[in-house]
């Protein structure tokens, strides 16, 4: 490799054949998406300079301590912060209670829980209180008095996914995205994993919490091995066999980095722990003579993945500068002296195998590192995956962070090291002199902490006043790709987060307008491809990925309120049919709601009684009080009926309107279909339950009459592969129904004010914490005010299809995603009312989380 001199002056040693030193034209490797700082406050406010931690969760949300005081205060509170990503300037800020200095900050796997541990040994367990992303509360925790917690982890639930590069092109998402054997740390009756963490200490314990299902919490407390001595970092990891590794360093490169084995168990209802020792090691610029001294104390030291403890990353530096080295562990053959092979020839076949770490690549000197943040997508590192990588230069995954003294930050290869990407702070002068002036003066701002996010798409820091800055990492490292490849790259990661059910928000920020198009059929066409089973799981989750990636092209924002009405249609749907019950309990037929779907899709006759006929009205009883309680959902489905019928004319002239899609979607119109049937039924047993329709005249059917045309238009497209235009006769009638009947205004989901579709033009957005920016929107979003609500109009809950008056009193919560907005309370207390509020108690049914409104939000 050939040595560079960087702008600089630093040495960076790099391969010739990239494509950095050739003058090619690039996309930007790294850019900035946005910045969002506190209110500026008196200098004097900031506390000496103490560590500060950030954590990212799969559902990007971002936690994170500053170090700022109170003016009134003497002493310091701690605060942890949490922002969604989408919504970085509504940040919620907890008074965690620690005592002392926060020094862990660590997510679960599924994102919804957070541990935070202090200087004093107390650790806090976080979660989310009513589902809500915007209020914590501590549940429970554990402490070991007045000992500093130096690491910090959830035990292993044993699942363990790696993705296969060179598979990208596979039908099969079981071939891309494998399931790794790999054990849980610790496993309940039945082999459920248990739930717990472990944390490392100052003066070298470990101690290890479980969970138990009935809430009570084990803790055990046990030193790592008979020499107790000082741990100034550690790190944790999992073994594939349930076991756990902890790395340790005094701090001096003149020690070795330790590593230890612990065993958890439970025994008697008591939790056991077993240590063990480890090879260890000595840096390599310890034992390199020519640096011998240079480097004296070891600042960072992590291993690569939590389920990869068999490779380590370890950073010594001095006051100004740094090297990174790259250790892995390997088992090796201890050979035989020759006297023992002469005795006993089965010896020397097969030698005694040993393991011993071996460094396997280093950089050359550095600036001084100031954060490392390694990349979680579990990308499988075998030699096809890898050269596929670097031959497509799909790079996510494939590279760790380092954030610098100086407010650079570069991307380096995870295996070689070599420096990928570079990301030149803000604050950074561009020529000569202003160099050699900037080294002089005082330290510049420079990060404190990294993360990276799930897909290795993003990165963001917190630096040294306590600013965020959220930079966007290229999947291809700046190289420049065709539209096709560039494609297929952000489509895998799509494909991984739909599998896995992580949020995708950090893939929409490299989805430029001209993509949407073409991503989302190439979505459906893999979706497509996979099984029944599969597609059965992930159809929600499409659609709402679908509804997303639309909302960043003006062409296709009319689709967003598309997909949201499907989402809800499908719910509906479901929950109304769980509702049907069969007479006889012993039936060996189907259920209800799939005889009501066979013989709905059989008979294709326009008149509803005639297909009522055909079903078992006592399958359809239900409580009056039931019925009565869900005639608001009814009442959509039959306003959304006639919304959709009476658009058939205009489609075709003028903008695209929301509804468009539902015209030619066969499975969408069944549904509406078989919901029309059953709410026909359900009219017979109470009245009051059924549609209020406002007519011109006082005799006319209005459900026989929708459900004819609903029909007639059903037919037209049944058939997906050779759908027919709907005939004259058909839109004649349609355009006759304003006429007849009074067309309702649906609530269409407000155009949301997210702030990924202002992040296309790359320039960065400046945003302060705790004021939502007045941002303008889309200019296509701007024709459908007829949908959004302006100001002082009736807000309306969109989940339960109640009018909330203009100015509402009731608390309501919105979601982080789509927008949708309901009532945090349930007015109704009925069975059936609960049962449809559990579908999106958690999650919004985009799967987006739910925050709380602020009570003015009117």
């Amino acid at each position: 490799a050939e040595e560079q001199e960087s702008p600089d002056g630093r040495c960076i040693r790099r391969s010739p054949n990239k494509s950095f030193s050739s003058p090619k034209p690039q996309d930007a490797e790294m850019d900035l998406a946005y910045i969002c700082e506190w209110e500026k406050r008196p200098k004097s406010n900031h506390c000496p300079s103490i560590p500060l931690v950030c954590a990212w969760s799969c559902r990007n949300l971002i936690a994170f301590t500053t170090d700022l005081k109170n003016e009134e205060e003497k002493d310091l509170t701690h605060m942890i912060h949490m922002i969604d990503t989408e919504h970085p300037w509504d940040v919620y800020s907890i008074n965690s209670g620690h005592v002392e200095m926060i020094t862990c900050l660590e997510w679960d796997q599924s994102g919804s829980r957070l541990l935070s541990a202090d200087a004093d040994g107390h650790i806090k367990c976080w979660s989310m209180t009513d589902h809500l992303a915007n209020s914590w509360e501590s549940t429970v925790g554990c402490s070991v008095e007045g000992d500093p917690i130096v690491a910090l982890s959830w035990l292993h639930n044993g699942v363990k996914l790696a993705l296969h590069v060179e598979k990208s092109g596979a039908s099969n998402f079981g071939e891309k995205f494998s399931r790794v054997k790999f054990s849980p740390s610790l496993t309940l009756f039945g082999g459920k994993p248990m739930e717990g963490w472990i944390a490392v200490t100052i003066s070298g314990l470990v101690t290890v919490s479980l969970l138990k299902p009935n809430g009570q919490v084990l803790t055990s407390t046990e030193s790592l091995c008979r020499l107790r001595c000082r741990v100034a970092l550690a790190d944790i990891a999992f073994t594939g066999g349930g076991n756990i590794v902890v790395a340790t360093s005094d701090g001096s490169n003149a020690s070795p980095v330790q590593f230890y084995k612990v065993c958890v168990s439970v025994v008697n209802e008591k939790c056991k722990i077993d240590t063990e020792i480890l090879p260890s090691l000595f840096m390599r610029c310890t034992t390199d003579p020519a640096r011998k001294d240079k480097y004296p104390a070891i600042t960072h030291l992590k291993f690569f993945a939590r389920d990869m403890s068999e490779q380590i990353l370890l950073c010594a530096s001095n006051q100004n500068n740094s090297i990174v080295e790259y250790w892995s562990l390997r088992k090796e053959g201890l050979p035989v002296n020759n006297i023992f092979q002469k005795l006993s020839p089965t010896v020397g076949d097969k030698p005694p195998m040993i393991l011993k770490w071996r460094i396997l690549s280093a950089t050359n000197d550095l600036d001084r590192v100031s954060a490392v943040a390694l990349p979680k997508l579990p990308i499988s590192l075998t030699n096809t995956d890898l050269k596929v990588a670097s031959d497509t230069k799909f790079f996510p995954g494939l590279g760790l962070a380092l954030a610098f003294h100086d407010g650079s930050v570069h991307i380096i290869h995870r295996l070689t090291l070599q420096t990928m990407a570079v990301s030149y702070g803000s604050q950074r002068p561009v020529d000569e002199q202003a160099i050699k002036r900037q080294r002089t003066a005082g330290p510049s701002v420079h990060f404190k902490a990294v993360q990276m996010s799930w897909t290795s798409l993003a990165l963001v820091g917190i630096d040294s006043h306590g600013k965020l800055s959220m930079l966007r990492i290229s999947p291809s490292m700046g190289h420049v790709l065709d539209m096709n490849m560039s494609l297929r790259h952000l489509l895998f990661l799509l494909e991984y987060c739909m599998v896995t059910g992580y949020d995708w928000w950090d893939i929409l920020l490299h989805v430029q307008p001209g993509m949407v198009q073409n991503l989302v059929e190439k979505l459906h066409e893999e979706y497509m491809r996979q099984n029944a089973a599969l597609q059965q799981v992930l159809s929600t989750r499409i659609i709402a990925m679908k509804a997303s990636l639309c909302k960043l092209s003006s062409a296709t924002v009319a689709r967003v309120c598309d997909y949201h009405a499907k989402l809800f249609l499908i719910a509906i749907s479901c929950t109304l049919k769980s509702l049907l019950r069969p007479p006889v309990l012993n039936t060996p037929d189907k259920s209800p709601g799939d005889r009501l779907t066979e013989i709905c899709s059989k008979i294709t006759d326009v008149d509803i009684d005639k297909v009522m006929i055909n079903l078992k009205t006592e399958e359809f009883v239900l409580e009056m009080t039931t019925l009565q309680s869900l005639q608001q959902l009814i009442q959509w489905v039959g306003d959304f009926v006639l919304y959709l019928l009476a658009s058939l004319p205009n489609q075709g002239s003028g903008p695209v309107r929301p509804g468009h899609s539902f015209l030619r979607d066969g499975a969408s119109l069944s549904m509406l279909r078989e919901l029309m049937v059953m709410i026909r039924i359900w009219g017979l047993l109470k009245p009051s339950c059924l549609p209020i329709y406002t007519a011109t005249s006082d005799t006319q059917d209005s459900m026989s009459l929708l459900f004819r045309l609903l029909t007639k238009l059903w037919l037209c497209c049944r058939d997906e592969n050779h759908p027919s235009e709907p005939d004259d006769a058909l839109i004649d009638e349609c355009c006759l129904l304003p006429s007849q009947l009074l067309i309702p205004s649906i609530g269409w989901l407000p155009a949301n004010d997210s702030i990924i579709s202002k992040l296309q033009n790359k320039q960065p957005l400046r945003l302060q914490f705790g004021k939502p920016p007045g941002l303008v929107g889309h200019s296509a979003l701007l024709q459908f005010d007829a949908f959004a609500r302006a100001p002082g109009q009736p807000k309306i809950d969109h989940l339960r299809r109640l009018h909330l008056g203009a100015y509402p009193t009731e608390e309501c919560k919105s979601c982080t995603r789509c927008g949708c907005v309901t009532m945090l309370k349930s007015p109704n207390k009925a069975t059936a009312v609960k049962q449809w509020e559990q579908r999106w108690i958690k999650n919004c049914l985009c799967g987006g989380l739910w925050r709380k409104m602020p009570p003015n939000y009117s």
